[in-house]
């Protein structure tokens, strides 16, 4: 049980230490689920092995008042004590799989949750090379945009100067003495 509950604190440690709030809440109830059935699992041996000694006691107080003879009594008291402890063994052996098993889950979803952890840090690390991209695209259409600006405007002039300088030489023509 000391096993168990370190195992669970560990996991508890884990969740508190998660950046992302809806991880640190799933480990959290991960981590009352496993206490609960903790408890559970205590009571339960609990449970078995006072029922095992109401047993034995009910057995000895049988023996005695049925007034067998000693050696009998002993013999009776020995097979008891022998069958009650090795059912007692059992219900122990049952719940330290069931524990096992518990701590085995534990440590599953520790590992998937330290997956997702690490997939989700490279996903994040791609999103900020891709936003730096952008920021660069997005400056670069800006700058082109302006030069085309400047070059409509220079284009502009260039051509009122070239209308210009025909009227010019139109005038001079045609109307010489204006």
């Amino acid at each position: 049980f000391r096993h168990l509950r370190g195992r669970i604190q560990e996991l508890e440690q884990m969740a508190k230490e998660q950046d992302k709030e809806s991880e640190k809440q799933a480990l959290l109830r991960e981590v009352e689920n496993h206490k609960k059935q903790m408890l559970s699992n205590q009571a339960a041996w609990r449970k078995a092995n006072l029922a095992c000694k109401i047993a034995i006691d009910n057995s000895e107080k049988d023996q005695l008042l049925q007034g067998r003879d000693i050696l009998r009594q002993r013999k009776t008291t020995k097979e008891s004590l022998a069958e009650s402890a090795s059912n007692i063994t059992e219900s122990l052996m049952g719940i330290s799989r069931m524990m096992s098993q518990q701590v085995q889950q534990s440590e599953e979803t520790v590992q998937t949750l330290a997956n997702s952890s690490r997939t989700i840090l490279e996903a994040n690390e791609e999103f900020k090379s891709m936003s730096g991209t952008i920021q660069l695209g997005r400056k670069l259409i800006t700058k082109y945009n302006r030069r085309e600006l400047t070059d409509k405007l220079l284009i502009f002039l260039a051509l009122a100067l070239f209308l210009a300088t025909v009227l010019y030489i139109l005038k001079k023509r045609l109307f010489p003495f204006l």
